[in-house]
């Protein structure tokens, strides 16, 4: 499709503006024409990206496009969590799996109106209403133009593969060029070349992650991103990630009594990192050093882990070496849990925080990590 665009404005006659068209031998400033041939009647790709310096052209491409009827975002109320204004008619559990496929697995954020999020948080609860709507077709302009590197990239990976499921057309503006092998659009127009080619089968850069074991000193990094406030696990021990020299992930790790299996929770992944994939490695990374008897006790031991995030759940359910062995969607008695906890602690010599599990609703779900071998 052959898009033309012009823009007109009066040709003004002021002294300044006349002086101006004197000096730099210009006739006139009031026009502006631009044409470019893009894909948009192909029925094949997804993902089509503008990408040009400032002030080249791309939103007036993108006004343009599909003759001006594409959907835009929608404006967010302020009197409202951002889980009740995502797909108010839909199915909840869709609202957080979009709000997870696009790296905004924060509950503590989907509780809180637009207005009251970061920025980081607004592009990625943006995203995750544009995927939970699905529109047919979308224009989103200024593509990660308001987050730093780091999340722009990751959230450009993120929103890719969540959209390519919806069957919708997407048009995204940017004039990032580091997007551009996270995202694997279908194709790229440059506006800064006025050149149209593939952005399929561009290699997207690894994620090199290393695994250390360490204590709770990291802890205080990562517990303002989980989604409940708890003690210390008892015995515990701790798994960092890093990529490079950055920490994006934590995980603990205990035994259950008689040394026969061990149980992992507090898994975390730092809100820039969340949509890559790391969570679910690091996850497994550990989960597999305890199965190969990688621990302190040098004895193999396989993995439970429970979780109540929707987002979670629903990936390891479909996820080869797991099997789900619990779904409770009641906690224990809390006064029965408080008490064995006091009882415990006051056995190995702690000081119990008074503090107890259970007596709400909450839909924990449990799984089994079982290897690769035996999936």
């Amino acid at each position: 499709m052959r898009l033309k665009v012009t823009h007109e404005c009066p040709d003004f006659g002021s002294y300044r503006a006349a002086l101006v068209k004197s000096l730099y031998n210009v006739d006139a400033g009031n026009r502006v024409s631009l044409e470019a041939d893009l894909p948009f009647e192909d029925q094949g790709w997804k993902v089509g990206l503008i990408v040009g310096p400032s002030g080249s052209g791309k939103s007036s491409l993108g006004q343009a496009a599909w003759g001006g009827e594409a959907g835009q975002p929608a404006h967010w109320p302020n009197d409202k969590p951002i889980i009740d204004v995502i797909a108010p008619n839909g199915d909840w559990r869709a609202v957080t799996s979009a709000l997870a496929s696009v790296g905004l697995g924060s509950v503590p954020a989907w509780l809180r109106p637009y207005s009251a999020l970061s920025t980081g948080e607004r592009f990625r609860a943006d995203l995750a209403r544009i995927v939970a709507d699905a529109p047919g077709r979308v224009v989103i302009d200024e593509f990660t133009s308001v987050v730093d590197r780091q999340i722009a990239r990751i959230g450009a990976h993120a929103f890719s593969k969540a959209w390519r499921k919806t069957g919708g057309q997407a048009l995204l503006l940017s004039c990032h060029y580091d997007i551009i092998p996270w995202l694997a659009p279908d194709w790229v127009f440059d506006t800064a070349t006025w050149e149209l080619r593939s952005g399929r089968g561009v290699q997207r850069p690894g994620i090199e992650l290393d695994v250390f074991q360490t204590d709770w000193r990291y802890w205080p990094l990562f517990e303002p991103h989980h989604y409940l406030k708890l003690p210390h696990m008892i015995a515990a021990t701790c798994y960092v990630g890093f990529v490079g020299d950055t920490s994006v992930a934590h995980l603990a790790v205990s035994t259950r009594p008689g040394l026969r299996e061990a149980r992992a929770c507090r898994l975390v992944v730092m809100p820039e990192w969340q949509g890559a994939g790391v969570g679910l490695r690091f996850l497994e990374a550990v989960c597999a050093m305890w199965r190969a008897g990688e621990n302190r006790y040098g004895k193999p031991m396989p993995m439970l882990f429970h979780t109540s995030h929707p987002g979670l759940a629903a990936a390891l359910r479909v996820r080869r070496g797991w099997t789900q062995v619990s779904g409770n969607l009641v906690g224990e008695n809390k006064a029965r849990c408080i008490r064995t906890l006091r009882e415990s602690a006051e056995r190995h010599g702690y000081i119990n925080a008074g503090s107890g599990f259970g007596g709400h609703f909450r839909a924990v779900q449990g799984f089994r990590y079982l290897g690769e071998a035996e999936a």
